[in-house]
């Protein structure tokens, strides 16, 4: 018996809670899983888990066998990776989530950079707005934009979202343009509800250094970045996107800018991953490559910004890993 191979085995159907997810993230079939948790238990002579056919639970046993597993497997990734780092490109396949406007509008387009300069490692993008488990899905790391709340995660902050406030012709023609914040409660947002949230996100300025949430009418709440955009060029409200969706519409007339001397607060962008999975080197370079791609970005400035005044990202701080 393989006895790492049956700890990752055994760690993997912890992880999902599932014989069957676990088996097809392994890329396994679910008897051979099967076959190595048994194996696994009779080398030991212990039960490591109560299997019934809705749920897993961990016996005592199980569950401090789990803490030595993934210790040892966090070790041994830990000096594969020192020494891939150093001798060898990194390769493999790698499962990324991200945001679906912003894997379609800026990754993919400069994906080929990321191919040509690491040919070995093979990508599975998965693009939507949906709450992903990483662990029970099989997912490397993510790209998550906005706070982050889930304290089981790592995550590695590479930039930060400018947002701007924004309404078509037609409706500032109709409603009149708002020159003060004071001035919103006379007008109308499209409301935007992520697909993991209850309540819309508020609208929040940044005024004197501090976030001032402002309460907005709404006609219509969405939950998809591409329709949020369409709602408010077709007159619906204002709205808050963040300035790569944003940018070509206000190039093109679509929308314009308003409150330009006002801020929205600015959206953080991550990469994450579980904290009981090792950063691999191909976590690691995708993540650097993501940092370069947004710090190349015009998108992701502020075009409004004086001539001669720092741009957000050469006042980019260092950017270190924090548990989530």
């Amino acid at each position: 018996m393989d006895r790492i191979q049956a700890m990752e085995v055994f760690t993997r159907v912890v992880d999902a809670n599932s014989f069957t997810r676990a088996a097809e993230t392994l890329g396994m079939p679910r008897a051979s899983v099967t076959t190595i948790i048994q194996n696994l238990e009779g080398f030991l002579g212990v039960r490591l888990m109560h299997r019934t056919t809705r749920r897993l639970s961990l016996t005592p046993d199980g569950a401090a066998y789990y803490e030595h597993c993934i210790k040892i497997i966090g070790e041994i990734a830990e000096t594969d990776a020192s020494f891939q780092a150093g001798n060898r490109k990194p390769s493999g396949l790698l499962r990324v989530h991200m945001p679906s406007s912003l894997g379609r509008r800026i990754v993919i387009p400069a994906l080929s950079t990321f191919h040509q300069r690491y040919p070995d490692v093979t990508l599975d993008l998965g693009l939507s707005d949906r709450p992903v488990d990483p662990v029970e899905e099989g997912v490397d790391c993510l790209i998550r934009v906005g706070p982050l709340e889930d304290s089981s995660m790592v995550a590695r902050r590479i930039g930060m979202l400018k947002r701007v406030t924004c309404a078509s012709p037609s409706y500032l023609a109709k409603h009149g343009e708002p020159k003060t914040i004071e001035e919103l409660a006379d007008h109308y947002a499209v409301s935007f509800r992520a697909a993991h949230g209850g309540r819309p996100i508020p609208w929040v300025f940044v005024i004197d250094g501090e976030a001032v949430e402002v309460k907005m009418n709404s006609l219509v709440t969405v939950n998809d970045a591409d329709a949020y955009t369409t709602c408010a060029i077709e007159g619906f409200g204002m709205i808050q996107p963040t300035l790569f969706m944003a940018l070509p519409h206000l190039l093109d007339g679509s929308l314009k800018e308003v409150l330009t001397g006002s801020n929205p607060k600015p959206k953080p962008i991550s990469i994450v991953y579980p904290h009981n999975r090792h950063l691999s080197a191909k976590v690691r370079v995708f993540a650097e490559w993501v940092a370069e791609l947004f710090d190349s970005m015009p998108a992701l400035e502020d075009v409004s910004r004086p001539v001669g005044q720092p741009s957000a990202k050469e006042k980019r701080p260092r950017r270190d890993a924090v548990t989530a």
